[in-house]
């Protein structure tokens, strides 16, 4: 009787990312466009950020998956 491994067929490993593989998702808040506050708390910010931090980003993109 032979092992577990000696059973499996063995994979193919390519250090290259296939060309057909889909896009990763992007996410609602990558398409937001900067407005000087917080997208989720209303801080404000300057005219380049859409969060004030980790914590704002997260918790809008988790209302946005609770609401679609």
């Amino acid at each position: 009787m032979g092992t577990i491994q000696e059973s499996l067929p063995e994979k193919e490993v390519s250090a290259e990312p296939s060309l057909n593989a889909p896009p990763p998702p992007t996410r609602a808040r990558q398409s937001l466009p900067p407005k000087g506050s917080c997208w989720y708390c209303e801080k404000p910010l300057d005219s380049v950020r859409r969060f004030c931090g980790k914590e704002c980003a997260d918790g809008f993109d988790e209302e946005a998956e609770f609401t679609r």
